[in-house]
């Protein structure tokens, strides 16, 4: 399944978007633990004009609302608001407010960006994961799960950018859910 839109009536993609180390870290400190400019633009390009969901504490650690893009934030204090957002205290009113295309954008697929405790609360219910496997072991205190592959299939690999001296940094990886009635 490589669709990207929906029709209005049908239930739109639910994707998770995160980069990650080999031993699992995903950050620091409210911080990426790396600095991979292809990785942010990938992450650009993979959200853009989508309605994007995430934890408190990673939309205080971006600073402000990604421009182009519908930003929901998953928050336990219902008082709690910040301009140019959208909250909601629950999972389920978070995925169906992104669903509601809040900005009249329709592009079939909301995009989970973090944090850990997000990831791993979305993940079974996840259609999608862009993954960048990042080739380093960093120090981290945030880490994502890993990926069953009875439960998740490869659909597309890349190469990023290389470094200046030329070696491996990441990867970019397209996963899909396997679903009851999928081989394979």
């Amino acid at each position: 399944m490589t669709k990207t839109s929906t029709p209005a009536t049908a239930r739109p993609l639910v994707s998770l978007i995160v980069a990650v180390a080999r031993n699992g870290v995903i950050g620091h400190n409210n911080t990426l633990p790396w600095k991979l400019s292809d990785d942010l633009q990938y992450f650009r390009r993979m959200t853009m004009g989508k309605p994007v969901l995430m934890g408190r504490k990673t939309f205080l650690s971006l600073g402000r609302p990604l421009p182009g893009r519908t930003n929901i934030v998953l928050t336990r204090n219902p008082s709690w608001t910040a301009d140019g957002i959208l909250t909601a205290g629950s999972l389920d009113q978070a995925i169906d407010l992104a669903a509601q295309d809040p900005l009249g954008q329709e592009s079939g697929e909301i995009m989970i960006i973090g944090g850990a405790e997000l990831y791993v609360r979305t993940l079974d219910r996840a259609d999608r994961v862009y993954k960048t496997d990042v080739y380093m072991d960093p120090q981290g205190d945030a880490f994502f799960p890993a990926l069953d592959p009875a439960l998740w299939h490869e659909t597309s690999c890349r190469e990023g950018a290389p470094a200046p001296d030329g070696t491996r940094t990441h990867t970019f990886r397209i996963l899909e859910a396997r679903r009851p009635d999928q081989n394979g």
